[in-house]
């Protein structure tokens, strides 16, 4: 397993009234709309952040509320629902790297932290119904949509390309550099460039700008290449993991 992708944060635990309180479930029970339900729950979960971002955050928790009211949970049932989507979805944008099988076992091992009675370190909310009924909710509304809430709510990575272009020295560059140094001193100096420096400058500086441009290119279809390669991985692993997890049925 490459621990750089795993998140220290990403250790299960009782999240009973963790971020949402029996309080905040009365206020959340009395409204029916989804602005009235949107800003409750941005106010419970201080939701301070720019569009789209927080209408995207703000629909997932929602319409975890409205899963919950169709299963009929209870108050505290719902709570713990709620704290689970808020710490899978943290440790997914907490790395930029791609971490959903991670992920996915975090998901499963909170599941199980409140399904299974064993004071202090777990507790009996949820039936075995019930777990496997969030876990398809889950599945299907945030880790099957996993990609684009990490694309969306985490920070971009900046690539840095050092390119080197074959067949051009550093010498023929610097080469470069003063013809059109020297060029632009005789345009201030004459008022009027001279054909043959012009000619020059204007040839060396297309060669170089073809050399680069091909270079940027190569290396641009290397990368998309590797990318694509990884992404199709990426999702072969994710399916593996959502066929092996799903219960068995027992005759």
């Amino acid at each position: 397993m490459d621990r750089r992708k795993v998140s220290p944060a990403m250790k299960a635990k009782v999240l009973l009234w963790a971020d949402v309180s029996y309080h905040d479930m009365d206020e959340i029970n009395k409204v029916q709309s989804v602005p009235d339900l949107e800003r409750a729950l941005s106010t419970v979960f201080e939701v301070d952040l720019l569009e789209p971002r927080r209408g995207v955050l703000l629909e997932l928790y929602v319409q975890a509320v409205f899963f919950c009211r169709e299963q009929n949970f209870k108050n505290e049932q719902t709570s713990v629902l709620l704290s689970i989507l808020k710490s899978i979805h943290q440790a997914n944008i907490g790395s930029p790297h791609n971490n959903i099988e991670n992920c996915f076992r975090y998901c499963k091992e909170l599941l199980i932290c409140h399904s299974v009675r064993r004071p202090p370190f777990s507790i009996e909310l949820f039936s075995l119904g019930e777990v496997t009924a969030i876990l398809k909710y889950i599945n299907n509304n945030y880790l099957r949509h996993y990609k684009f809430y990490k694309y969306l709510f985490t920070q971009q990575v900046k690539l840095d390309l050092s390119l080197t272009y074959p067949g051009i020295s550093d010498q023929k560059v610097k080469g470069v550099k003063n013809v059109m140094v020297k060029q632009e001193a005789l345009q201030v100096a004459s008022g009027s460039p001279r054909l043959e420096d012009s000619t020059a400058a204007t040839g060396s500086k297309s060669e170089l700008k073809m050399l680069i441009e091909k270079e940027v290119r190569e290396q641009l279809a290397l990368i998309s290449g590797q990318l694509d390669q990884q992404m199709k991985k990426t999702t072969e692993r994710y399916n593996r993991v959502v066929e092996t997890s799903k219960p068995k049925q027992h005759e």
